[in-house]
């Protein structure tokens, strides 16, 4: 065999073994907001077990969202005020807090760290999952961060709202699209 061939056969092997490796993807969404004006519902405790004494009317904010790989994922929140958050499974429903809650924490360090929220989950690949940021009690509200990360790509997943706005949205440029070919 010349060196030419070997080469060949080397590069070749080389080539079909870097088409079966993975790269490894990780990924990390960024979430900001204020829930001080937002809606409010009776949350469950941090158990899941019933709805709590303290959070009878709580503001709150979602973040619904699906992730391309099972795995550990982290959820941390942090705010100027005591912050709560929850994992539901599916769907949230305001109305029926206990339903689909899969997870939820208070103050991640301590009680008296009460400006930090944190947990872990093992989450499915293509299951769609609520982010819920709120806080332990009535008078808890105001500006937060929250961080998700894990090892596959996190994609948001839009309100059934936005795609009825969409949909409205090209009904109209077609309706305006049509007017103006009937006028020419």
């Amino acid at each position: 065999m010349s060196i030419v061939k070997f080469f060949r056969v080397v590069l070749a092997a080389a080539i079909l073994f870097a088409g079966l490796t993975q790269t490894a993807r990780a990924d990390f969404r960024h979430l900001t907001g204020d829930t001080s004006t937002s809606p409010t519902f009776h949350r469950p405790t941090q158990s899941l077990l019933g709805l709590s004494a303290d959070g009878t009317n709580v503001h709150y904010n979602t973040y619904t969202f699906q992730v391309s790989r099972s795995g550990s994922y982290n959820f941390y929140t942090t705010g100027l005020f005591d912050t709560f958050h929850l994992l539901y499974e599916g769907s949230f429903n305001p109305a029926s807090p206990l339903t689909n809650a899969i997870a939820a924490n208070d103050d991640l360090y301590s009680d008296t760290d009460t400006g930090t929220s944190g947990f872990y989950g093992l989450l499915e690949s293509n299951t769609t999952y609520v982010f819920v940021i709120t806080g332990y009690d009535n008078n808890s509200h105001g500006r937060y961060e929250a961080l998700i990360s894990g090892p596959g790509l996190i994609t948001a997943v839009p309100e059934p709202s936005a795609y009825l706005m969409l949909g409205l949205g090209l009904a109209g440029i077609m309706l305006v699209s049509r007017r103006k070919n009937r006028q020419v």
